[in-house]
């Protein structure tokens, strides 16, 4: 009897056991899809950031480099020195070009401004020669009037022949002066229009002669642009990183020298899936544990979300419309910005992270 009662009551605490243990695993449970349900988490996430490429922009060789491996440098501080003995020989080169173009210019203005004062000359002696010939054809048309008046005269014998040649003498003299003076005036009006071709021509010499000085200042500024160009600066505060230059080296436009990394702006890309970013919004909080310092839980918050997918942006997306078509739920990249930096748990681009959105 008692021995029944004995199992009756391990059965009793057996079934109580069992109850609590359901009870509790359901209270996980729902605790459980709750803390899911408000905090989506990834794995597949990186710390993200700008990646500052330094390349020269002309062909030399490399004189010197200031900087070691993974240095930390400040935006502005000389990186790299390229020889510059062949930009400055082509800057002085430029710069004496220049220099001798602008004094054939003066010349050329000098050149023009005698031509317009020789032309104001010749304007003057036209209107001096046209006043000459004015008085002169006067005196011709009195001398002509008192050779009438001496023929009338003579031929009546009222006055000697000796008074009517000297008449005579008068007129043609005066008929001579004025067709000289006609034929200085006409000089004059000539040289004139001479001398106007030659300012045109003295204007269009001043023309040229400033294109020229224009050309010759663009060299000069694109030599002592590629003599500046001889020294590379950091474009930002960050770290240097992926150097693949040495002393000595032949480099040319374009090739990727180093790298700098600005490490005090950096970011989280996560890559969700498509299904877990119903209720994700801006500015949401985020907790993020970084792999290598596992003891340290970030703070950020969600700054947004990528336009299309991973893939839509893909080397080669894909083309569902051909083939056989399979259903992949896919992932949308959301940038997470940090809170607060950590100056003592520096974090670096590439590393592994878990981000862990709070949605409510």
């Amino acid at each position: 009897m008692a021995e029944n009662t004995a199992n009756g009551k391990r059965k009793m605490m057996a079934f109580i056991t069992l109850g609590l243990l359901a009870a509790v695993c359901a209270a996980a449970l729902f605790v459980y899809l709750n803390y899911k349900q408000t905090h989506i988490s990834t794995d597949d996430a990186f710390i993200d950031g700008n990646i500052h490429t330094i390349a020269s922009k002309i062909p030399g060789t490399i004189k010197q480099i200031l900087i070691k491996d993974n240095q930390l440098v400040k935006a502005g501080d000389l990186l790299v020195l390229i020889s510059p003995e062949d930009y400055q020989a082509r800057q002085q080169e430029a710069s004496a070009a220049l220099m001798a173009d602008k004094a054939k210019y003066t010349a050329t203005i000098a050149s023009f401004e005698s031509s317009k004062k020789k032309l104001n000359e010749i304007r003057l002696s036209a209107a001096s020669a046209k006043a000459d010939l004015q008085l002169n054809e006067a005196n011709m048309r009195q001398a002509e009037r008192d050779l009438k008046r001496a023929d009338d005269l003579y031929k009546k014998e009222a006055i000697s022949k000796e008074r009517y040649e000297q008449a005579l003498t008068s007129y043609e003299a005066a008929a001579a002066r004025a067709t000289s003076a006609k034929e200085n005036l006409a000089r004059a009006l000539s040289s004139i229009d001479t001398q106007k071709a030659v300012i045109e021509e003295a204007s269009a010499a001043v023309k040229v002669q400033a294109s020229e000085i224009n050309k010759k200042q663009a060299a000069l500024s694109s030599a002592e642009l590629n003599v500046g160009y001889t020294k590379i600066f950091a474009p930002v505060d960050g770290m240097v990183t992926k150097r693949t230059v040495q002393t000595g080296n032949q480099i040319q436009p374009g090739q990727a020298l180093m790298a700098v990394v600005p490490l005090d702006n950096i970011w989280v890309t996560a890559n969700y899936k498509e299904t877990q970013l119903k209720n994700v919004k801006h500015g949401q909080r985020v907790r993020i544990k970084v792999d290598m310092y596992p003891d340290k839980k970030f703070e950020g918050r969600v700054d947004s979300i990528m336009a299309g997918t991973g893939s839509a942006f893909s080397l080669f997306p894909p083309e569902n419309a051909t083939g056989n078509y399979v259903k992949i739920v896919q992932r949308i990249p959301v940038k997470i910005i940090f809170e607060k930096p950590d100056a003592e748990r520096i974090l670096r681009v590439g590393m592994s992270v878990v981000p862990t959105i709070i949605v409510k």
